[in-house]
Formats: C-alpha cells, sequence, structure tokens
C-alpha cells in the first residue's frame, strides 16, 4: 500500500498527536480524499508493529460492508486479522486483532469485545458533541478494560448541523490534528471538479420555520413538492443532463421523491427510488444498476448522504434545502470521486443550498441562524451559474456584474457615505520581496504569530499582507494555498518562524508583480492579484532529490520508531 503525500501526512500527525497530548484527535479529508488508506494504515502499524488491538466503528450497515472490504483491498496482509461485529450483517466476532463494529450493535456490550488499545471512528461526524450517547456508553466501557486507550476520529466535515464543531474540550474528540481541503485535491487532481447551475424556478425558503439547526422537514416537503416546481425542475434536469452518465437526486420526502420518479418516467426517464423503508435486496439491486451504468437516474429520501459510494455520479441534484453545511457538502460530496470518462460533476441546485452555504471548498460555520451578512455565493442572472460572490464577471458567459455601489441609488444625490465604499486599483512592479516573523503588538508570548511580507515597490515604500500558518479555520487554509502556489515544499510550515526561513532560503518563487485594492472607508488596503515566476526546485539542506512522497515516507518510518498509544 503506498500512501499520496497528504495521507502520509495524517497518518505522522496522528501519531506525533497520541505521543504529545492526552486528548483525541480527528484528521479531516474531504469525501473521495482516501480516507481508508489512512485508517488502513493506522491499522496495520497498531496490530503488527505495535501488538495492539484496533476497534473501528461506524454507524451504518453500509459504512461497515465499506470498512471490511476496502481495509481487505488496500491492506490484504490484514485479511485474517478483520472481524466483524454488526447484528444486521449476522457477524460477531469478538477475537480478532481488528473489529469493525456498528455502535447500535456493541455500545451495551463493550465488555464483550475485550480489550483494545485504539479505536478508530469512521464519519465521525455523527458523534453527538455532548449528552449520554452510544458513542459515550461504548467508550466508558471500554475504558473500563484500558484506561489508557486513545480514540481516532476520521471525518470530511467536522461539524454538525445543531451544534457546531465536533472537537472541543469536553468532547469525545478534542483536536483536528490534521486537514486538507477540497480545493487542494481537485488542485492536485485526486477528487474530481464540481459545476454548478441553480435552477430557474427557486422555492421561497423565507417561511420555513427551523427547529434544532434545520428547517422543519414537514413543511420543506409541502414547499418542494409543488407540481410547478416538480416539473420545472424535472425537465431542466433532463436538459441540463443529455450529456451525463449518473443522475444522483435529493428529494425532501417521500412523497416528493415519488413525484419526481413519476415526472421523470412521464418524460421518458427511467428512474428509481430509494429510501429508509426500501428491502435490502431491492435496494442492493437498485444501487448496483446504478454503479454500473444501467440506471441513470436514482432518486432518495435520507439514505445517501453519508458513505454512498458511486464514483460515476457526474451529476447531483439538490431538490431539498438544508441549514445543515455539513448535508449539503455530503450531497455534493457524491460527486467528488474520479471515474474515467468523468471530466466533472454537474451540482443542480433546485433549494438555494450553494446561495445558503457558499462554495463546497469554502463552507462557513456559523454559531446562529442568522441570515445577516454578505452572500458567501452569487447566482448569474445570465446563464444561472453560482460563483464566488467576489467575481465581478461570470467565469462561465462573461456577464459583467454591476459594481456594488452602483446596484441600488436614488432618484436625487445624497451627501451620506458619497465617497465611502469607492474602489480603486493600483498595479506594482516588484524590486524586492522581504519575511519575517510578526507579532502583534499587546499579545500575549503564547498567541499565534504570522510571517510578514513585504513588497518592495519604489524608495522607502511598500506594500505588505500578513500569511497566518499559526492559525487555524480558513485563516490556516487561505496561507495553505499562499504557500501552495508558490512552493513545491511539502509538508507546509506549522509556524511563521519555519515559513520565513524556508521563504528566506529561496523555498518560494519569486514575485514579479502585484495588484492593490484601495477602498475608501477601510483601513487598510489588499493584495488581489499576483504574478508570480515558477516554482523552484527547492530540498532543503541534507536532502536527496526523492518525490514528496518518498520524503513523506521517511517521516512516517520516523513516525513509527515509538508506541503512540
Amino acid at each position: 500500500m503506498i500512501l499520496r503525500p497528504y495521507q502520509q501526512e495524517a497518518v505522522c500527525a496522528v501519531y506525533r498527536h497520541l505521543r504529545e497530548h492526552e486528548d483525541n484527535p480527528c484528521v479531516v479529508i474531504p469525501t473521495a480524499g482516501g480516507k481508508t488508506p489512512v485508517l488502513s494504515q493506522i491499522c496495520r502499524d497498531a496490530v503488527e508493529r505495535w501488538q495492539g488491538r484496533v476497534l473501528i466503528v461506524a454507524h451504518v450497515k453500509e459504512l461497515l460492508e465499506q470498512a471490511v472490504e476496502k481495509l481487505r483491498l488496500v491492506a490484504p496482509e490484514l485479511l485474517l486479522k478483520i472481524g466483524l461485529y454488526s447484528a444486521g450483517l449476522k457477524s460477531r466476532d469478538t477475537d480478532h486483532p481488528i473489529i469493525v463494529a456498528g455502535v447500535q450493535s456493541i455500545y451495551k456490550r463493550s465488555l464483550e469485545l475485550g480489550r483494545f488499545d485504539l479505536v478508530i471512528i469512521d464519519e465521525a461526524h455523527m458523534i453527538p458533541p455532548d449528552g449520554d450517547g452510544m458513542y459515550r456508553t461504548l467508550l466508558e466501557g471500554l475504558l473500563i478494560s484500558n484506561p489508557r486507550l486513545r480514540i481516532v476520529g476520521l471525518t470530511a466535515t467536522p461539524f454538525r448541523m445543531a451544534t457546531g464543531m465536533i472537537c472541543g474540550p469536553d468532547n469525545i474528540l478534542n483536536q483536528v490534528c490534521y486537514e486538507i481541503g477540497v480545493r487542494k485535491l481537485i488542485d492536485q487532481g485526486y477528487i474530481c471538479p464540481l459545476i454548478t447551475k441553480a435552477g430557474r424556478d427557486k422555492p421561497d425558503t423565507s417561511g420555513l420555520h427551523v427547529r434544532c439547526g434545520e428547517f422543519i422537514s414537514s413543511e420543506v416537503e409541502t414547499l418542494m413538492d409543488d407540481g410547478t416546481l416538480v416539473r420545472s425542475a424535472c425537465n431542466e434536469i433532463v436538459e441540463r443532463t443529455q450529456d451525463r452518465q449518473a443522475v444522483l437526486i435529493f428529494a425532501s420526502g417521500v412523497a416528493h421523491a415519488m413525484h419526481i420518479r413519476e415526472t421523470l418516467a412521464g418524460l421518458g426517464q427511467e428512474c428509481r427510488l430509494v429510501t429508509g423503508e426500501t428491502p435490502a435486496d431491492k435496494r442492493a439491486e437498485t444501487l448496483e444498476m446504478f454503479r454500473s451504468g444501467r440506471l441513470k437516474h436514482l432518486v432518495n429520501v435520507n439514505v445517501l448522504t453519508t458513505g454512498f459510494d458511486a464514483p460515476n455520479i457526474d451529476c447531483v441534484a439538490l431538490l431539498r434545502p438544508t441549514m445543515s453545511p455539513g448535508l449539503y457538502y455530503q450531497m455534493v460530496g457524491r460527486g467528488f470521486r474520479l471515474h474515467p470518462g468523468k471530466e466533472n460533476c454537474l451540482v443542480l441546485d433546485f433549494g438555494n443550498n450553494i446561495m445558503r452555504h457558499g462554495p463546497v471548498d469554502a463552507l462557513r460555520i456559523k454559531p446562529h441562524t442568522s441570515d445577516s451578512g454578505d452572500a458567501p455565493a452569487k447566482e448569474c442572472p445570465e446563464c444561472n451559474s453560482v460563483i464566488h460572490a467576489a467575481y465581478t464577471i461570470c467565469p462561465d458567459c462573461g456577464y459583467e456584474f454591476p459594481p456594488p455601489e452602483r446596484e441600488k441609488h436614488d432618484e436625487k444625490p445624497s451627501s451620506a457615505g458619497i465617497l465611502t465604499g469607492q474602489v480603486e486599483d493600483a498595479e506594482y512592479e516588484i524590486h524586492n520581496v522581504a519575511y519575517s516573523v510578526h507579532t502583534k503588538r499587546g499579545a500575549p508570548p503564547e498567541a499565534p504569530k504570522t510571517m510578514r511580507v513585504d513588497y518592495v515597490i519604489g524608495w522607502n515604500s511598500r506594500k505588505s499582507e500578513w500569511i497566518c500558518f499559526e492559525h487555524t479555520g480558513y485563516a490556516r487554509e487561505k496561507a495553505e494555498d499562499w504557500w501552495f502556489d508558490r512552493s513545491k515544499v511539502w509538508p507546509i510550515p506549522k509556524t511563521a518562524a519555519e515559513a520565513v526561513e524556508l521563504a528566506n532560503g529561496g523555498a518560494l518563487c519569486e514575485t514579479r508583480r502585484i495588484v492593490v485594492r484601495s477602498v475608501t472607508g477601510q483601513k487598510y488596503d489588499r493584495i488581489i492579484k499576483y504574478e508570480l515566476g515558477d516554482k523552484p526546485d527547492y530540498r532543503e539542506p541534507g536532502w536527496d532529490d526523492a518525490e514528496p512522497s518518498e520524503v513523506s515516507e521517511e517521516a512516517l518510518e520516523e513516525a513509527l520508531e515509538e508506541v503512540p498509544f
């Protein structure tokens, strides 16, 4: 089994965290990014290198079957060491070094399973962050057998709809030890690009009520199961997917899904339906037809959002509005997987989800349900493409959006804010670049530091920006994007000091020109565009000319020297 560079980094990050911290880490890798190889490597090391015992826990039967199948495929040497404990799958293995189990089957029977050294929780966003849920009951029992038990979570979405981030001081998982973003994996060719269109006829969701962070399901189905809206959506699905192979449709309820199926049938398109009540044999038959390409349209209700693997999906149609960024991500993520002949996946959004949550590679997790603030995305009025709110020209059809200050105005002039908001862009040639570690004035010693970048544009004149390698969340993601655009060095620096040392040592490409935007009324200018040279073939002192994957393999070997649990 050969891991990709970022997968090796994830494994090393887990071992490093288990050695250096007393709490439990979580790994965040996007859907289709390959969490199973990471899981398999950890299992193999724990069992074969450290003679430990591992429990892999998932919450649905399909994930259990996939976990066993993929483990055996990715790590065939573990074939005889994997057991399955699931009432639904009629298997109750308890004596293997690796046990894959359904939480519903074992949470009251943990003492029957024996002692484990490591618990790996797949789709960890399903863990309740507080309360006496099944996961907590299970783990409390396992801790009786081994008080030094360690827990590792794997997920694509480290947050829950109603309660926010799954990691916290009092939660089962405490820190994200490794995370890589959607856009990086798309840029590196590991997952499939997405293109988006909004439905021509859109529902008015302003009247929907919210309960526990989500729209009330009965109200959603009533709204979406409107005859005119269903006919319009189905007509548009057929029209826009003539050159598509596999269309996965998310409906708002069973009656809504049946209506969609009937409407598509009336348009000459075979469509099958899968719900939670579909018999297991019929469900398996339908999914096999869909995966094999013998069925083009598949509509589902609440069953194919997590863990469903059909790489041939090249269109996802969202006929279900949701307030949950995680559910939105999981639905769209069904189209991330690569497949021969598949250039991209088309997302047809009939529920305003993209407008509500923003691009899937830049989700913003809001602490409340207020609709205040700028929209993270906007829709082109000419071609219905849904694009980032920062675009001034639609990249699909060339439509020019009116400048914000001109979109609305009074018939007579006003003195209020007459200059505020005026935008001026200026382009500068760069004569030199200086990198330094910056500490915010008045900040305590333990506060995160940034890398300050000074672009010399003339005699005693410079423009500056601050790159936040030591921060978390969106700030760290921006720093990673900034570094990835300029350097071949992997892994990306964790600290400002490390970044500065590498930058001053020649790890970054040349910056030739920048465009700086000044907005009247705003305190700071902002660099919005760069002209960059080629990335240098940099190696740290002592490195050979190994490929990044080989370097990461060396780091992995170092990480294996000491038992991490």
